[in-house]
């Protein structure tokens, strides 16, 4: 299971009370997104989630692509959020806090955990092949943003 599928709207009773209909919990579900990025159901929030629904659609669902926001680049961009707050240095619980700063947010501590668990693992395993491989320049940066996620 995806990190994507772990994160949930923060104030997700009061959101489905504002737009007076039941949505997923999931912020990255397609119902979700659906219902949250049509202008009609945006304008039935009230001020402050109205901001931080604009900013996520400003940050993860910038594509051009057709199926947007379907297409799967709001994920990678949410996934590349979360790594880069851990490059800053946050832990879990920082984490958990900021992205619900930012756009109303939550998910359990221990799933970003295990999500930057499973990266460090990953990148270990990037830099084996590349040695592997003879490519001495991927297994470099793979090291680099292993020792950036593991501080």
């Amino acid at each position: 299971m995806a990190i994507t599928d772990k994160i949930y709207l923060k104030n997700h009773r009061q959101i489905a009370s504002q737009l007076e209909t039941s949505i997923p919990k999931s912020a990255f579900s397609g119902a979700t997104l659906d219902l949250l990025f049509q202008g009609e159901n945006l304008a039935q929030l009230n001020e402050t989630t109205q901001e931080r629904v604009l900013d996520f659609a400003t940050d993860f669902l910038d594509c051009d692509c057709q199926s947007n926001p379907h297409c799967g680049h709001p994920e990678e961009k949410f996934i590349r959020y979360l790594l880069e707050l851990r490059e800053q240095g946050l832990g879990p619980d920082a984490i958990v806090d900021v992205m619900g700063d930012d756009y109303m947010l939550y998910a359990y501590s221990g799933d970003i955990l295990s999500f930057l668990d499973d990266s460090v693992r990953t990148l270990e395993a990037v830099e084996s092949l590349a040695d592997v491989d003879g490519d001495p320049e991927a297994a470099k940066q793979a090291r680099t943003k292993r020792h950036q996620l593991s501080r």
